[in-house]
């Protein structure tokens, strides 16, 4: 990230363990405990001349670099694969580089939460209770949940910058993957401008999306009886209420999840070309086409109401 930012003209600021303590970011440093390896926190940053002051648009990564998890350990079979659960911030990278190398001009941060997930002796536990950022409270059932764990503080993060857009993009859930396959994302949002954004840059570029629902309801599968909330909610509709978790973090900012499960890895399904097997870095195109055209973005994000 580093090499990168330096190379192409942003900034990355890599906050280290003892300042995502600081912060109080305890979804983060949880599922790092299991991991010898400790967590960072980068921040990227794109502000072209005249524009270091405008609301930007932040893009969140999910960076577990290797996601074992947990105590509530994944099955042996496939779980080679695991290195690629940081495709999400690989995207935000591979996004960032983009942006920075056409000169675009829009402010753009992005926030990648970066650690592993493991078993060791210090590994969080299910039944743990953690307490996020922003001071919600959660109650771990499954520890293989994890992503959802350091998005919350990252979407946390976001606040301050009092962005226009917030994009999350995480592979989340299997269950994703089942809905939709690896041909497209899921997209999760209370925000229909924001989804018809989004949605339109995924037609544009081959990364195509599609939306599922964020309704309240689901709010009853994550009920938690000791905390704000608990990280899973059952084994029916994984995706939505891992979106209704993240939903608990965002606060009024406008804001988009995108689970990437399916088409950020390639096993050999019959993806286009551009998609090759293994990581695809899918993401980076819709990124950086929101980006691009961030003027016409923004006047459909910002259009007077029909009821106005």
């Amino acid at each position: 990230a580093k090499a990168s930012a330096e190379e192409t003209g942003h900034t990355c600021t890599v906050l280290d363990e003892g300042e995502i303590e600081a912060l109080g970011m305890g979804g983060l440093l949880a599922v790092a405990a299991g991991s010898v390896r400790p967590p960072r926190f980068l921040i990227l940053e794109h502000a072209p001349a005249g524009h270091e002051t405008d609301r930007p648009f932040v893009i969140v990564g999910k960076g577990v670099t290797f996601d074992a998890g947990g105590i509530s350990i994944k099955p042996a079979a496939g779980m080679a694969e695991m290195k690629m659960d940081m495709s999400g911030a690989a995207a935000t990278l591979g996004a960032m580089r983009a942006i920075s190398r056409l000169k675009l001009p829009v402010r753009v941060v992005g926030l990648v939460p970066t650690t592993e997930n493991l078993l060791g002796a210090a590994a969080m536990r299910p039944g743990d209770i953690l307490r996020t950022m922003g001071g919600i409270t959660v109650e771990v059932d499954n520890t293989d949940a994890e992503g959802r764990l350091i998005l919350a503080d990252a979407l946390e993060y976001a606040k301050r910058y009092d962005p226009a857009l917030v994009i999350d993009l995480a592979t989340l859930t299997g269950a994703c993957v089942v809905a939709l396959a690896a041909f497209a994302s899921g997209l999760m949002t209370e925000d229909d401008r924001a989804a018809a954004v989004v949605t339109d840059a995924g037609e544009r570029t081959g990364e195509r999306v599609w939306r599922l629902p964020l309704w309240d309801d689901y709010d009853a599968l994550i009920k938690s009886d000791v905390a704000d909330v608990k990280n899973v909610g059952g084994r029916w509709g994984g995706a939505i209420t891992a979106g209704r978790f993240l939903r608990k973090f965002t606060g009024e900012m406008r804001w988009v999840h995108l689970d990437i499960a399916g088409p950020a890895i390639n096993d050999g399904a019959p993806l286009p070309p551009y998609l090759p097997k293994g990581g695809t870095g899918v993401g980076v195109r819709l990124l950086t086409d929101l980006a691009r055209r961030w003027d016409a973005v923004s006047a459909d994000l910002n259009a007077p109401s029909e009821d106005a």
